[in-house]
């Protein structure tokens, strides 16, 4: 539907009165126009209405103007913004097509915007919250349903992953929907967009996004062993490069956490609405590049393999290659998520 771009008098005494300008797709929770400015080409981005509108506003712009500190940058130059119409100007970036081995490059700009913020950023936008005991209740009734054993002590593993990852400590500049898309390509290196679910927390729990498959996105993608271990590499290289400390391991808990949310089966508008995991021995469906069951059937293999020899989940690593095991009996025409992104 048309809709006329919100450049109001105090962008005009700012910018310049607004050139021609032509509609881009955007997400339902905003609008988004390319637009000529007397000194630049801009994009205008303005955050819809809805119950949470003003939120997700507010973290964009706070976001946006953290991720400025980083050098080179890693976010498009907000160039003025409009409060009382939630409008963001920014800076228009030409993107590329990614090149085959993108998450490496991907992964060391990741922790560049991570590094970001730091303990004196704390309050300027919300904690990172993980999942709950209601989650493994969900996964564990998932596991009964496909006939898995649950063995004596899984229960308490989970429950004590999800009491360290709601404890985890980090004040990283998290984008909180790290997906491709979201980043850009550009001549002059990758810059994220759309903040919307900014937080801060621990920067790994967006690393575990490479092995666990883009858990909150449209386009799941795997990548092989080998470049897995260099995109990781490249993230903590780059993490110590920007703070001068190690990054703390992590990555088991993340991709756990990650699998246990039943809300990153489906997109953001039916999230937090039913337990989708209890949906899936029923029923399948599509979301983006993948089907639900085909992301339970990536994050289970992921899991199985990242927790092998882990001690704190040991239990889980027997129990979700179990499952994946029973997935593959149970819909044995089932494929891998694509190993490219769209």
């Amino acid at each position: 539907m048309w809709s006329r771009m919100p450049f109001g008098d105090g962008l005009r005494a700012e910018l310049g009165p607004p050139g021609r300008s032509r509609r881009l797709g955007s997400s339902p929770r905003s609008r988004v126009w390319r637009v000529e400015l007397p000194r630049t080409t801009a994009v205008v981005k303005q955050i819809v209405d809805g119950p949470d509108a003003d939120g997700r506003y507010a973290r964009e712009v706070t976001a946006l103007r953290l991720a400025a500190r980083v050098r080179p940058p890693v976010v498009p130059a907000l160039l003025a913004a409009d409060p009382g119409e939630r409008v963001l100007v920014l800076e228009h970036l030409d993107h590329r097509r990614p090149a085959g081995d993108w998450t490496v490059g991907y992964a060391a700009a990741l922790a560049r915007l991570h590094a970001a913020a730091g303990p004196q950023d704390a309050g300027a936008l919300p904690r990172w919250k993980g999942p709950d005991r209601g989650d493994v209740h969900s996964f564990l009734a998932l596991a009964e349903a496909l006939r898995v054993p649950v063995a004596p002590g899984v229960a308490g593993e989970l429950d004590d992953l999800v009491e360290r990852l709601g404890q985890a400590s980090g004040h990283a500049l998290l984008h909180g929907d790290p997906c491709p898309g979201n980043d850009l390509h550009t001549p002059e290196g990758i810059r994220f967009v759309d903040f919307e679910q900014a937080s801060l927390g621990s920067g790994v729990m967006e690393l575990a996004y490479l092995r666990i498959g883009f858990p909150t996105c449209w386009c799941v993608t795997a990548a092989s062993e080998p470049l897995l271990e260099r995109a990781e590499r490249a993230y903590r290289t780059a993490w110590r490069d920007a703070t001068g400390a190690e990054l703390r391991d992590g990555l088991a808990d993340a991709c756990t956490g990650w699998l246990l949310r039943g809300d990153a089966l489906v997109e953001r508008a039916r999230r937090e609405s039913t337990d989708h995991l209890a949906r899936i021995p029923h029923r399948d469906w599509k979301w983006g590049t993948a089907t639900a069951r085909q992301r339970l059937l990536h994050r289970l293999g992921a899991v199985s393999r990242i927790t092998a020899g882990h001690t704190p989940l040991a239990g889980v690593s027997g129990l979700t290659a179990g499952m994946r095991r029973q997935v593959l009996v149970r819909w044995p025409a089932l494929r891998s998520v694509p190993t490219k992104r769209p």
